[in-house]
């Protein structure tokens, strides 16, 4: 099955994000062009797995269970967006951003111990993507209609793994469908912290 581990936007923050995105940024020339992501979908990569043998998947579980619990719950909140090239608009992440990507490089690290060929290493940026094109676009003007935009925060207190099952070839519309197969709690702030 193809997996990932995520942190899962709670429903008022991807609500607050919908409504920005809906006011700011969807009348913008060329956005009825961009295939949009469904909201139902919105969520944080820590860890792309791809293909996982069912085999693995208890291990990688425990592993990721552990990953999380090593990680104090943290605050977050949708602030912002950015883009990869000219192909994929995003919404960003303030607050806890250094918390969110050592949950990240923990995530990876229980995939890579569980034996699952993982990506090459690089510097985890938090994203959440929100729409991406079929072509090479200035997404320049998207990006700055989200500028200003911050979300209410919210507590982290888990890592998601994830099923993905990819839309339906030739299915116009089609989203991919996503499955939280096991939710790990994270640690609890310790006393007198956050």
């Amino acid at each position: 099955m193809r997996l990932f581990a995520a942190v899962l936007p709670p429903a008022r923050a991807v609500d607050e994000l919908a409504a920005a995105v809906d006011r700011r940024v969807r009348g913008l020339p060329g956005a009825e062009e961009m295939r949009w992501t469904g909201q139902a979908g919105w969520h944080f990569t820590l860890a792309f797995m791809g293909e996982v043998d069912d085999g693995l998947v208890p291990e990688l579980t425990e592993r990721l269970g552990r990953a999380a619990h090593r990680t104090e719950a943290f605050s977050l909140r949708l602030r912002g967006g950015g883009h990869f090239g000219g192909r994929a608009l995003w919404a960003g992440a303030a607050g806890g951003t250094a918390e969110l990507r050592r949950l990240a490089e923990r995530a990876d690290a229980a995939a890579r111990r569980t034996g699952l060929p993982m990506e090459e290493h690089r510097t985890y940026r938090p994203h959440l993507t929100l729409a991406r094109t079929r072509t090479e676009t200035d997404l320049r003007p998207y990006v700055a209609a989200l500028d200003g935009f911050e979300g209410t925060a919210w507590q982290v207190g888990e890592l998601a793994l994830v099923r993905s099952r990819l839309p339906v070839a030739g299915v116009p519309g089609e989203q991919p469908r996503y499955e939280t197969l096991v939710r790990c709690p994270t640690a609890r702030p310790a006393a007198g912290g956050r």
